[in-house]
């Protein structure tokens, strides 16, 4: 039943506005199945004497909040790096691989924050709640710092270090809310905690990707209408500016007619780019 309703709800939130979410009949009968199979999960969890997932640990306060944190973080941390090899890719002209390496000294800056976080926060507990909050809080700079930077031509270190910070933050904060939930757990209880955790923070991600692709999608056509409208044929900027894309077309070979489609080609592609990198710093904006 768990499965039912995670898998559903997974398809739902990735395809969702690939299909045009309930024009959908797939999108449909997967939302009933995932709300089906979610209330007889409960259902069955709470009414078992050993059930397998023990939801009652839910009771446990440190739990519930610790629990909206991963599922925040994981919305934040997994919508943020979804975009940014799409950003590389799409706008800087980045390869896969060049995005994808983009990551690894982030991965390796984690886990050696990790480790250092693990012997602060053992030997002192009272900090947990305030490296939580700063891991927050240098999250939130590098979503800004993400809005300022995003240009059609960013350089590949500020890109660098924008990624970096994202993940740095996301090392603090996971394990700090790792030691706040399991504090005033007892020993058989850790499993239980981690495993809500874990799937709130993989939840989160999904939902992130979800509402940030559909976010982003109508912010793009927002913005595309808006720049489009402010091209006036008649505007002698606008004139110029076909006459000089037009003109190096001809210098290049190309006859008058074809560099003339080709002029207004480059130029809707040029508003198509800027329109997409306007898409991009809200989405950084909204997260």
């Amino acid at each position: 039943m768990l499965a039912v309703f995670v898998g559903s709800l997974q398809y739902i939130l990735e395809k969702g506005q690939e299909d045009d979410w309930f024009n959908s009949n797939t999108i449909i009968i997967l939302t009933v199945m995932s709300i089906l199979g979610a209330f007889f999960f409960i259902w069955r969890e709470t009414t078992y004497r050993n059930p397998v997932v023990q939801l009652r640990v839910l009771k446990n306060g440190n739990l519930r909040i610790g629990t909206i944190l991963s599922f925040i973080m994981g919305f934040g941390l997994y919508g943020s790096t979804f975009i940014i090899p799409l950003y590389t890719q799409s706008i800087l002209g980045w390869t896969a691989t060049q995005a994808g390496l983009l990551f690894v000294p982030a991965a390796l800056t984690t886990a050696i924050h990790d480790a250092i976080d693990r012997e602060i926060i053992t030997n002192r507990h009272q900090t947990t709640i305030s490296r939580i909050m700063a891991g927050m809080l240098l999250f939130f700079f590098f979503c800004m710092w993400g809005y300022k930077i995003l240009t059609p031509d960013t350089g590949r270190e500020r890109i660098f270090l924008d990624a970096n910070t994202s993940w740095c933050s996301y090392g603090i904060v996971i394990y700090s809310n790792n030691c706040f939930i399991i504090r005033n757990f007892k020993r058989q209880e850790i499993g239980d905690g981690a495993a809500f955790t874990g799937m709130m923070r993989q939840l989160g991600g999904s939902f992130g990707v979800a509402v940030i692709i559909t976010y982003m999608s109508r912010k793009n056509m927002m913005h595309r209408s808006d720049l489009v409208s402010k091209l006036d044929i008649n505007s002698p900027a606008v004139q110029a500016k076909l006459a000089a894309l037009q003109n190096g077309l001809i210098a290049k070979g190309t006859d008058i007619i074809t560099a003339k489609q080709q002029a207004l080609a480059l130029m809707d592609h040029s508003i198509t780019k800027q329109a997409a990198v306007l898409s991009y710093m809200d989405v950084f904006l909204f997260v």
